[in-house]
């Protein structure tokens, strides 16, 4: 395959599921800051920071109203990661590489888009916000659907499902980043009411508050939510998840292509480092420091994926 075929399918799920994690990002915070409505300006620069759109922010608005944090993120023009602007990236990158998809996958790609470019045609205010936020949560989730039920598990797969998994783990890092290090300022909150509701928020913006309360009874903690979406190996956004489905594409690529390079490597090790954690020795080592070294770990991945395959090229 093309350097450049293999970049854009990578690119496109990449996209794709920024546009679907930034609407999670998004509701997580509009649900806390409605428990805390009195501290709701925080709860919003928290989100900006978490998405690293800060200094992008601070240069169209001085506050962190609801409504411009809400318009920033859903269709902000000079917010590359909107999720307007991310969709638009996706269904450009699938027109690149359309020949390697399906029809289905790209009907529904282009569906996406189009249907998201009209409900952000203008601002949404905050009562139609989680409707709309739903619509762009379904849409990408048919799009996903038509990958699984109709694409051959061939190097084309594995490079759209590299580009979702690396996406995911960085995101969902985030949402946990934004509770525990930025939401949480006081360690005195820590077992209290508030806490734990803004837990059931975290769950709730990963689509994991079912999942949860199945293994776990109904008994919410933080420990155990951080284990669940940190640890647990069946949930779909989980780091631990998403480091096997990253090791297993990238696997895949090895096989087709007879070839072991850098990324497969450094793949490896965060694995390793991954399964050889407990949530205890997490914690004891700080959840913000553990969270921002998976960040950074898949970040400095899809570099090397990208310069592996010659995405460029």
């Amino acid at each position: 395959m093309l350097g450049k075929t293999a970049g854009g399918l990578f690119w496109m799920f990449r996209y794709l599921e920024r546009a679907e994690n930034t609407a999670r990002l998004l509701e997580a915070g509009w649900r806390i800051a409605l428990t805390r409505s009195g501290a709701a300006p925080g709860e919003w620069q928290s989100v900006i920071a978490t998405a690293g759109m800060t200094s992008a922010y601070l240069a169209e608005h001085e506050t962190y109203d609801a409504a411009q944090v809400i318009d920033f993120l859903l269709r902000g023009k000079s917010n590359p990661s909107s999720v307007l602007n991310s969709l638009a990236s996706a269904r450009s990158n699938a027109r690149t590489v359309r020949t390697a998809l399906s029809s289905e996958v790209w009907e529904a790609t282009n569906e996406c888009w189009m249907e998201a470019k009209s409900i952000l045609s203008r601002p949404i205010s905050e009562r139609n916000l989680h409707d709309t936020l739903a619509k762009i949560r379904f849409r990408s989730a048919v799009v996903r659907g038509a990958l699984h039920g109709t694409m051959l598990r061939n190097d084309i797969f594995s490079f759209a499902r590299l580009g979702t998994f690396i996406e995911r783990s960085d995101n969902t890092a985030r949402i946990l980043d934004v509770k525990y290090y930025v939401l949480l300022p006081s360690a005195s909150l820590v077992g209290t009411m508030i806490d734990n509701a803004q837990w059931e928020t975290i769950l709730r913006s990963v689509s994991a508050e079912q999942s949860y309360h199945w293994l776990n009874g109904g008994q919410t903690s933080p420990l155990g939510i951080a284990d669940f979406l940190i640890l647990d190996r069946r949930m779909p956004r989980s780091l631990s998840f998403c480091c096997l489905k990253i090791a297993d594409n990238l696997a895949q690529l090895e096989q087709e292509y007879d070839s072991r390079k850098e990324c497969h490597d450094m793949s490896d090790e965060i694995c390793n480092r991954m399964f050889g954690s407990t949530i205890e020795t997490i914690f004891e080592g700080g959840l913000h420091e553990f969270l921002s070294k998976s960040i950074a770990d898949m970040g400095q991945l899809a570099t090397l994926i990208e310069a592996d395959y010659r995405f460029y090229r």
